[in-house]
């Protein structure tokens, strides 16, 4: 398959052509993030939520670039909003001695109300989850709540892990779908 042909099949929510174009430009979007991370895991996050973003906007993709261009800027935008998002959470404020400087460490433990929020949130989310398909259920649970990594969940379920990747993908869109229709 061409690369021009599975992004229209791609556009068509063609599910053959998206495993194509991730087999293919996965470890391209997989280095460039491994190489500005140095982390493995957050490489990968990053990678999955840009094929993620990719696949759901895939219909706004410009044939005037090289595909690969256009996935390697939106991974280095959602790694740009990743390291805002960081720097936010920790304030630096000085006193006025300019050479003393300090952060201030925000206590982030949870309040009582807030353990009993999430415990709240987490039963809703639980029952959603329930409404998925049970492969779904089944690539979530591997993932999210026993923590396995995606050779883990791979070695598991006895797929490849390109699979367990858009199969996870899909989840976590069906989930969102299912949780914004509440």
């Amino acid at each position: 398959m061409e690369v021009k042909d599975a992004i229209e099949k791609a556009k068509k929510n063609d599910q053959i052509a998206f495993n194509f174009l991730l087999d293919k430009f996965w470890n391209n979007v997989y280095g460039f993030q491994l190489k500005r991370t140095e982390n493995e895991n957050d490489a990968e996050d990053i990678t999955i939520q840009t094929f993620s973003k990719a696949f759901d906007k895939i219909n706004t993709y410009n044939d005037k670039y090289e595909f690969n261009t256009w996935l390697i800027t939106i991974s280095k935008n959602i790694h740009i909003d990743l390291l805002r998002k960081q720097k936010s959470t920790i304030s630096n404020t000085s006193n006025s001695d300019e050479n003393d400087e300090f952060y201030t460490i925000i206590d982030e433990s949870p309040s009582p109300e807030d353990k009993l929020i999430t415990e709240q949130n987490l039963a809703k989310l639980l029952r959603d989850i329930k409404k998925l398909k049970p492969h779904y259920q089944e690539v979530i649970n591997l993932r999210y709540f026993q923590e396995l990594s995606y050779k883990e969940i791979s070695e598991s379920l006895d797929e490849p892990i390109n699979n367990v990747k858009v199969k996870l993908l899909r989840a976590k869109k069906l989930l969102s779908e299912i949780i914004k229709k509440h």
